[in-house]
């Protein structure tokens, strides 16, 4: 505890502690304020802290983002994902023998067993990936139930190691089913990355084909997508975590938090203005209707709410969509070439500069999907893939110290006692 600030309420003055952070703004706690007959109002959760935790800061203002205190572009340029998550759900940076046993470990869960997979047999080619991810990650709570005790610590890391393995097996199903093609079996002797797009684009029973190039960048997104601070998946995953229910219920919840265009499905809406462009002749005629206020067209996959001046995300993206680009060829893509003169005036003119609107992870990760031939409705579901590390490494710090049902207030302004009328009188 730092210091202490005061509130007076009716002549009657309240003290309310000041918790300090390691790095960041420090809090006041708020907690005694229900004993005297109030609580605070916060719209969104914007200026509250729900939560302590040990795991990702953000400083928007600076563009810092760190995992376990290392920066993003550290991780995402000298690990890989799989590294990565055994940092988030440990809190250290794994040994060369214990990073091998993970994998391992990993490769070993990934299969979906046949009978479960008829799940997917309830779904038309036209459902969105999301809801058959949903679902299916939903759905494993029946198999892993029984005997599931959440404060246990090596439960839990089973249970995480279960969901790091197999939702990207179930999101690979659902890409399949999409196109009507049968499913494709995880190949343990492939990368994590490289297994999944195998398992999307591959043929069972032959060699990978996949390039290194969009092996290595799909990797790259899944680990600035692996965790992001309590944003509203993640605080969903939280909420949901902390009414004691199955951990695979509590991420299929995160997975449907994710799913809205506000959250998890801004990359999607970056290639839906790109496809409403359509043609790079006339991108400065959408730039003109992007500065009309007038204008409804909203230019997306540029700035970010809590990043001000960059996103040290996007930064780190740049370099592999770049790579990517070079590697599958703009020529005769006309939504890359879009996306290309976007950039390019992103970075160049005042309009931009001035207003801060860098491009951001969106921007970059929905184009270099686009490059690499994964059909829209799937990126999302990449990104509830990559995020999911995240979301369970929240869940399993919460059980692991005493926490509390979430409980949100509400401030009530409806009618007040009214007397009831009988349908007959009405």
């Amino acid at each position: 505890m730092k210091h202490d600030v005061s509130i007076t309420i009716d002549g009657k003055t309240v003290a309310l502690p000041v918790l300090e952070a390691t790095a960041g703004l420090d809090v006041i706690d708020v907690r005694g304020l229900i004993s005297e007959g109030l609580f605070t109002f916060d719209p969104g959760f914007l200026s509250t802290a729900s939560c302590e935790s040990k795991i990702t800061y953000i400083d928007g203002d600076a563009g810092v983002l760190t995992y376990r205190g290392y920066p993003i572009e550290a991780l995402a340029s000298g690990a890989e994902h799989l590294e990565v998550c055994y940092l988030l759900l440990h809190g250290e940076l794994p040994t060369q023998a214990e990073l091998a046993q993970f994998k391992s470990d990993i490769n070993e869960r990934m299969p979906i067993d046949a009978q479960f997979a008829k799940i997917f047999d309830g779904f038309t080619a036209t459902a969105h990936p999301m809801s058959m991810l949903c679902a299916g990650v939903g759905g494993l709570a029946a198999l892993f139930h029984e005997g599931l005790d959440i404060y246990n610590a090596d439960h839990r890391m089973e249970s995480a190691m279960q969901l790091i393995a197999k939702v990207p097996t179930l999101a690979a199903m659902s890409y399949r089913k999409s196109i009507g093609r049968e499913f494709v079996d995880p190949d343990p002797s492939l990368g994590y990355a490289e297994n999944f797009l195998n398992m999307c684009f591959g043929e069972s029973g032959k060699p990978s084909s996949v390039s290194p190039t969009l092996a290595s960048a799909l990797d790259r997104i899944f680990i600035l997508h692996a965790d992001h601070e309590q944003n509203a998946s993640t605080s969903t995953v939280r909420l949901a975590g902390s009414t004691e229910c199955n951990p695979y219920a509590a991420i299929a919840a995160g997975i449907a938090a994710l799913w809205g265009p506000s959250h998890g499905g801004a990359n999607e809406a970056v290639l839906d203005m790109l496809n409403e462009i359509g043609d790079v002749a006339v991108v400065n005629d959408y730039v003109a209707k992007a500065k009309d206020k007038d204008d409804p067209f909203k230019l997306m996959g540029f700035g970010h709410r809590v990043y001000k001046n960059f996103d040290p995300r996007a930064l780190v993206m740049q370099e592999s969509c770049h790579a990517v680009l070079a590697e599958q060829g703009v020529e005769d893509e006309p939504l890359l070439k879009i996306a290309t003169t976007l950039e390019k005036m992103a970075r160049e003119e005042p309009y931009f500069i001035e207003r801060k609107l860098y491009p951001n992870i969106d921007f970059y990760s929905g184009i270099t999907l686009k490059a690499m031939g994964i059909p829209t409705p799937m990126y999302t579901a990449l990104f509830a893939l990559g995020r999911t590390p995240g979301w369970i490494s929240h869940w399993s710090e919460m059980l692991s110290v005493p926490f509390k049902i979430g409980r949100p207030r509400q401030l009530y302004t409806g009618p007040t006692q009214r007397d009831f009328v009988p349908i007959s009188d009405r």
